[in-house]
């Protein structure tokens, strides 16, 4: 397990330094600068401020230093926000990224795994078909369009929400129900096909045989190998529901870092564009990890197939 651990740590560091380069070379290659703006500067304060910032020194330079700094998570100032490190305004907004993400990840397993159980139990009958349908829809409509939708019915017309606003635990239901609805659906098809295939296995029908109940069979025996495809998916699923926060926090208003991040590209801020990216790496990149361990857990079968490797 240590060699194993210090083998994933090293290809993270490894895909870090890879996708830190190649952020830093591509804001680099951006036409424009940071300080470019519609009411343009005079040309010597701009180069007073590129002087400031350091952006008169040569790319090479810039690279190694930023390189050095990010080790430590130190991404420099914002050029757009005065007196403002880039790290601040990460803390600032990831909390309410990080409230919405694990509320959106919440709904997504909760509801997508009991809806596909759901089908598979009600396989090729009126239950199976309702759940599919709902889960071609979720597929279907898009975040930002089911954002919309949900804020008209339960925001504008009934009433039951605020439109866009950040201020207690209700004003997260619509926006992470929005986030949610695309991963639920896939969760939901996933969680049906691998309960089929499980449901028709033999052990199963041997467990049948053996005089135990369907509930016995279905959620002791059943789920947990079911489960398997649902869990691999959980960090593509983190990825998504980050990336796809962009969009839904300028929707609801929310400050969160998915709104600074969209804000930054708005206003040329390249040490924030870079900051976010390398740090929403760093949780990628780790997820994947935890969830390839969990794997680990509830599949005994790959530890065998590990130690055969081994010998």
């Amino acid at each position: 397990m240590a060699k194993y651990l210090l083998k994933r740590l090293a290809y993270i560091l490894l895909s870090l330094f890879l996708i830190i380069t190649v952020t830093f070379f591509i804001m680099k290659a951006a036409p424009g600068g940071p300080f470019a703006s519609e009411r343009r500067l005079p040309p010597a304060i701009e180069e007073q401020m590129n002087e400031a910032y350091g952006l008169n020194d040569p790319i090479i330079v810039q690279y190694v230093d930023y390189l050095v700094n990010a080790l430590t998570f130190d991404f420099g100032p914002s050029f757009k926000y005065e007196g403002q490190e880039v790290m601040d305004i990460i803390l600032r907004g990831f909390p309410y990224s990080l409230i919405l993400g694990l509320e959106a990840i919440f709904i997504a397993l909760g509801i997508g795994v009991l809806l596909g159980v759901f089908a598979a139990l009600k396989h090729n009958k009126f239950g199976d078909y309702t759940a599919m349908v709902i889960a071609v829809l979720g597929i279907s409509v898009p975040s930002f369009i089911m954002a919309t939708i949900l804020q008209f019915i339960f925001a504008s017309k009934l009433e039951w929400f605020s439109i866009a606003r950040m201020e207690s635990f209700s004003d997260t239901i619509l926006p992470a129900l929005a986030l949610a609805t695309t991963p639920l659906a896939f969760i939901a098809r996933l969680m049906r096909s691998s309960m089929l295939d499980v449901l028709h296995s033999d052990y199963i029908k041997t467990a049948k045989a053996k005089g135990m109940s369907q509930r016995i069979v279905t959620y002791k025996h059943g789920l947990r190998n079911a489960m398997l495809p649902v869990v691999s998916y959980i960090g593509p699923l983190v990825a998504g529901i980050l990336t796809g926060s962009f969009i839904i926090e300028q929707i609801f208003g929310i400050p969160g870092l998915g709104k600074e991040f969209v804000t930054s590209i708005t206003n040329r801020d390249y040490t924030v564009i870079m900051g976010t990216t390398v740090f929403y790496s760093v949780i990628l990149l780790f997820s994947i990890l935890i969830v390839d361990l969990i794997y680990g857990l509830i599949d005994p079968r790959i530890k065998v197939a590990a130690k055969a490797g081994e010998k």
